[in-house]
């Protein structure tokens, strides 16, 4: 287990890429003469195996070993360590990456994730306003997030980047079991306990093995929910498992197996209302965002004379609960809350070849098909003590409105790239990917009443019940391609510059409640079909390099993003009835930086950090009044965001090793949403806010032995309670979240 050490003294808390300039192979501490070796993780962003120095791409990736040591369970802790990234996330299973400044909001109800977050082969990420899963990552074999947009490989969701979380394949030789224990206290009170175990067993040995992985977590919360009277209200447990066969028949043949489920069941939201004090929130029930999600997967890969070919077929079922209170609409006047249930089904196809390198030319080519069906039922509800006292009848249950419907989406594309190398130290890659998106929505049924109007104005007597009769949507479709050219040049061995043009885009959105009036004011907007397809262009020079024997490593890379035709959400303001729709133009620009010394054996310095600067550029009358955005308005994302850390390790007699580190973050403040109220020009959202600037300091202390490791942390030493979300809704009475409260634990992890 001095492998899970010797990952820290590159990246326990180190808050930038370094964990991609770490070997993370379980081998004896280097000494100072090897140094230089510290960047050759092999990634496969371009879905071909390189050294990430050679890819032509702003990258960050962290092996098992550095996030097993770090104590990263998901994506708080991974948006924590990579630069030119923030994670809005009002509470458990709401995630919502944002990248380079690439977004209005931090919520994105209705819009596709600006960041595609895939699991091995199969995209994750969705619309805003959905349960998001927050992935269970032990035992994994890497994490790569790509930074700026990839719809060459990786689609029309990663407009500005794209997250991969890769399992780990079973070894075929070598029997092994691990295991990792995570006991924490949060706020004084509050008990975290995550458990993890692998088991790893060769059936035919060189032939065919198979990998298990179990976990749970169990993990109570520190809000106070002064409307339901439940302290420590936002407990979380979340548990699953892997189950992953591998047979490598022949020495050019690999099938691969993969079943996973995890289910993931906060229960309650951690938003809060800071008037009402500290961690404090209020809804008349629980709000609940409970994701299950069940993946088989079947991977073949063959390898040819010259090249391989991979064929990766995945069907998933997502199951979802959206239960939220919606009485902040009319300051909690009459109980309004909407009880949903999501039922997803996803198919993913991708076949590609991919060359062989070592010579002049590289290329990969291939195909990728989406089928996904999204079957929501949305229910609003009252309360049954609520129609009794006002005498409001006509009703079966606490239901007034009901509507099911389900929404069908494809994808397909071909893609490809093309490597020319002039030289050893001089290539040029191009790629392009051409997909055809549709989406369509269908309503099912249900009915609607008049309940505002008569809980609004006191009216008692029986509801007017009206039933949605079956509809089909519009269906929206959009072919486009999506560009990459990049040109790279190692000037010294050590250094490496490119250049990079490359393009993305969303698919079209279409809106669940279009055509539909409001019942309070019918001279309210209509809600529209929907939004088309936004465009983004990326220009981009970078650098990555190490110097002075390897003791100095730095990645740097400038950018400038040119986004047109952007998709925004806005809410109708007199039911707050969210819609998607299409405004003007902005610009995103930026620098991103990664830098890591060495000085002596043992001793690790980084810092790393990123400056953004995005506002809205092109802007009608029109669009201003619909969307609440003004020209020159800021976009969701901190001007400036990093960290700076430093480790050290060193030995404690002949047998064990120490290792200890400190980091410490900072995020900006950034805006939750535009300024002013959709369809109300000028005139300020009274949910509009910034979030708070805020810091946070991590502290690591571990000792490895042969086959276990003991270690102490503190996460939030100086137990920051800053403002990190801002939710742009009205009807959300809670609406900041907040830092997690100091928490100490203790780590340990054996190697059988």
């Amino acid at each position: 287990m001095k492998g899970y050490l010797l990952a820290t003294a590159c990246a326990v808390a180190m808050g930038f890429a370094s964990p991609a300039l770490c070997q993370t192979e379980e081998k004896p501490a280097p000494a100072a003469a090897e140094t230089t070796d510290v960047d050759e993780l092999i990634v496969s962003a371009t879905r071909r195996d390189e050294k990430v120095q050679d890819v032509p791409l702003s990258i960050t990736a962290y092996g098992q070993e550095e996030l097993t040591a770090k104590g990263v369970v998901g994506y708080e802790g991974l948006a924590q360590e990579t630069p030119g990234v923030i994670l809005n996330r009002p509470t458990a299973n709401f995630n919502n990456f944002t990248a380079r400044g690439v977004a209005t909001n931090g919520y994105g109800a209705n819009l596709q994730s600006t960041v595609a977050v895939y699991i091995d082969e199969l995209p994750i990420s969705t619309i805003g306003n959905t349960t998001v899963l927050d992935p269970n990552i032990y035992d994994i074999e890497r994490v790569e997030f790509l930074r700026g947009p990839q719809g060459t490989l990786f689609g029309s969701g990663s407009l500005s980047g794209a997250l991969r979380i890769l399992t780990k394949k079973p070894d075929l030789n070598d029997f092994d079991v691990t295991a990792l224990v995570d006991l924490g206290l949060a706020d004084g009170d509050a008990l975290r306990q995550r458990y993890n175990v692998m088991v790893n067993a060769p059936i035919v040995k060189d032939t065919l093995a198979v990998r298990l992985v179990g976990f749970y977590r169990d993990e109570e919360g520190w809000v106070d929910n002064l409307g339901t009277g439940k302290n420590n209200s936002n407990t979380l447990v979340d548990w699953g498992g892997r189950f992953n066969l591998l047979w490598e028949p022949t020495d050019r043949l690999s099938i691969r197996f993969l079943t996973s489920y995890e289910k993931s069941n906060p229960e309650d939201s951690g938003l809060t209302t800071p008037a009402l004090g500290w961690d404090k929130r209020v809804s008349d029930r629980p709000d609940q965002f409970v994701g299950e999600l069940t993946t088989f997967n079947a991977t073949v890969d063959y390898q040819f004379d010259g090249a391989k070919l991979t064929s990766s077929t995945t069907q998933s079922k997502f199951d979802q609960k959206f239960f939220v209170d919606l009485a902040g609409t009319f300051g909690g006047a009459i109980p309004f809350a909407l009880d949903a249930l999501g039922f997803q089904d996803t198919f993913v196809e991708e076949a590609r070849l991919v060359s062989d390198p070592g010579g002049k030319w590289d290329w990969s080519i291939g195909g990728f098909y989406l089928d996904r069906r999204l079957d929501v039922d949305y229910q609003y509800r009252s309360t049954p003590e609520f129609l009794a006292a006002r005498g409001i009848t006509g009703l079966t249950d606490e239901y007034y409105n009901r509507q099911f419907s389900h929404f069908i989406s494809h994808e397909k594309a071909v893609f490809g790239e093309l490597t020319y190398r002039f030289t050893d130290d001089w290539w040029v890659t191009g790629g392009m990917r051409y997909a055809s998106v549709d989406s369509q929505g269908f309503t099912e049924g249900g009915y609607n009443s008049n309940y505002f109007i008569y809980a609004l104005f006191g009216i008692s007597g029986p509801l007017t019940v009206t039933p949605i009769p079956k509809a089909t949507g519009v269906k929206v479709e959009a072919s486009d391609p999506s560009w990459k050219l990049s040109m790279s040049w190692r000037p010294v061995p050590n250094m490496t510059t490119y250049v990079s043009y490359s393009t993305g885009f969303r698919t079209p959105v279409v809106n669940a409640f279009a055509g539909r009036a409001s019942t309070i004011d019918p001279t309210d907007l209509i809600i529209p079909y929907g939004a088309d397809s936004d465009d983004l262009t990326n220009y981009e020079f970078g650098l990555k390099g190490r110097w002075f024997d390897g003791r100095l490593h730095a990645n740097l890379a400038l950018y400038y993003i040119d986004w047109q035709n952007i998709q925004v959400q806005a809410n109708r303001v007199s039911d707050s009835i969210q819609f998607a729709t299409n405004i003007g133009g902005a610009v995103s620009k930026g620098l991103e930086f990664e830098i890591m010394l060495l000085p002596t054996e043992g001793l690790t310095l980084g810092l790393n950090g990123g400056f953004n600067e995005a506002k809205v550029t092109d802007l009608t009358a029109s669009e201003a009044a619909i969307s609440g955005a003004e020209k020159g308005s800021r976009l969701s994302f901190p001007r400036f965001q990093g960290s700076a850390y430093i480790n050290y390790r060193w030995m404690i007699g002949s047998s064990a090793e120490a290792n200890a580190s400190l980091v410490y973050s900072h995020i900006g403040s950034f805006p939750g949403q535009f300024p002013n109220t959709p369809g109300r020009p000028l005139v300020t959202s009274p949910t509009y806010d910034y979030t708070d600037s805020w810091d946070n300091v991590n502290a690591n202390f571990a000792v490895a032995f042969d086959k276990f490791t003991v270690g102490a942390y503190v996460e939030n030493l100086f137990d920051g309670h800053k403002v990190t979300y801002v939710h742009p809704e009205a009807f959300v009475a809670s609406r900041y979240a907040t830092q997690r409260p100091r928490t100490i634990g203790i780590r340990v992890s054996v190697d059988f």
